[in-house]
């Protein structure tokens, strides 16, 4: 009997090339897993197109699976929690996406009684370090494997080969791009995006396109952390962030442009669209602004990143990342409340209001008019024992300091 694989399949270019190429090369069985994480906005071709693609490139088997839920309530739940952006800039789409299918990926792999698992990265991807990590960790006895990594072809290559084989494949060699889509937005690369110094085409943008010319206004209601409302309509997650990709990419917001670092160590240019994770990460951390204790605050804001980064880096099943999601669900028993936000085209978003039950927020202490409460006396002694050890330590020391010596 042929070594049977399961394969992350997603439709596209060199997932449906190593379908063939691994039957042809390593002979063995193969039977693809097409999560669908909220990839479906193009309507243009169905889930079973694409299994129908599977199964013309050789697979014994295609098994869709949804997880369009799954996505939203926990994976990308814990980012919001988390205000989760890589760089400060990249709010993980792939990387969030990555730990779902791995998943479906080891639990199809079981049921199929496979011996290893594959995905269609290549070696200089973030996406091969998420896929095989996760799987080590979630099943160690499972081998990997990586057909892109051996077969030194270039899209164009594989163009070549999907025709030879007869794959109806969408990509063309002058359509190259790269896409990968979900619920938290997509990821654009190749062609034109190599090139750091040249602007985006605007023929790869979807959510962003800006079909609208006035603002847009509207309010995001938060509950422990997560928005369950807009404009008090209320929402399941995946139908919030679906519906608030429509609503801000309408007016063209949601938009990246980056030079990112992976984590092979290779600088490369990103771009990507991501309306509703922007937008919701946003109101998130104002709502929070306005009701997370001063040391509680900078502190999750230190953490923040380092959560950001150990997604990225493909460690999502790691006894630092669970720790450190019982830290971030703590600290959101009371991000509740309401931010106001607009949406102005081309592309610009302005947080204009914020509101919480538990607003940390005290008016009477804030104020400088007549219903100032703040005891400014007693601040005097407070400077003064705060500054005491500089004072100190400039009648001491701080005069032949002052200058520093030349080396």
């Amino acid at each position: 009997m042929a070594k049977r694989v399961v394969l992350a399949y997603s439709g596209g270019l060199d997932t449906s090339v190593a379908v063939r190429w691994m039957i042809e090369e390593w002979g063995v069985e193969v039977v693809c897993v097409l999560v669908n994480v909220g990839q479906d906005s193009d309507s243009s071709e169905s889930f079973e197109d694409i299994k129908s693609r599977a199964l013309a490139a050789g697979a014994l088997e295609c098994v869709v699976v949804d997880a369009r839920e799954e996505m939203a309530n926990e994976f990308c739940a814990h980012a919001i929690y988390a205000n989760a952006l890589y760089e400060g800039k990249y709010p993980l789409v792939s990387a969030l996406s990555r730990p779902v299918i791995v998943r479906h990926l080891v639990d199809q792999a079981r049921k199929f009684e496979a011996s290893a698992v594959a995905h269609g990265c290549t070696g200089k991807g973030n996406d091969q370090v998420r896929f095989e990590v996760g799987t080590h960790a979630l099943a160690p006895d499972l081998e990997v494997l990586a057909p892109a990594r051996n077969w030194g072809m270039t899209r164009a290559d594989s163009v070549d080969y999907a025709e030879k084989w007869d794959i109806p494949i969408r990509a063309s060699k002058e359509k190259i791009y790269s896409i990968d889509e979900n619920l938290w937005g997509r990821a654009i690369e190749c062609g034109a995006m190599e090139d750091p110094w040249a602007a985006p085409p605007d023929e790869p943008y979807t959510l962003t396109r800006a079909t609208r010319t006035e603002p847009v206004e509207l309010v995001l209601s938060f509950k422990a952390g997560l928005p369950v409302a807009i404009d008090n309509e209320p929402f399941e997650l995946a139908d919030l962030i679906k519906q608030l990709n429509d609503r801000a990419g309408a007016t063209g917001f949601g938009r990246i442009d980056m030079v990112e670092n992976r984590r092979v160590g290779i600088k490369s240019r990103e771009v990507y669209e991501c309306p509703a994770a922007l937008a919701i990460l946003a109101a998130h951390s104002d709502l929070e602004d306005l009701v997370l204790e001063r040391d509680l605050h900078h502190e999750k804001a230190r953490l923040e990143t380092r959560w950001a980064e150990l997604i990225y880096d493909g460690m999502w099943f790691s006894p630092l990342k669970e720790a450190l999601d019982a830290f971030m669900i703590d600290t959101q028993r009371h991000v509740t409340g309401d931010v106001r936000l607009n949406f102005s085209p081309p592309g610009l978003l302005r947080v204009s209001g914020r509101r919480s039950p538990s607003a940390l927020y005290d008016h009477g202490l804030a104020t400088y008019d007549a219903a100032d409460t703040f005891r400014h006396a007693d601040s005097e002694g407070y400077v003064k024992i705060y500054g005491l050890g500089v004072k100190t330590w400039a009648a001491r020391q701080g005069a032949k300091n002052a200058t520093p010596p030349r080396p």
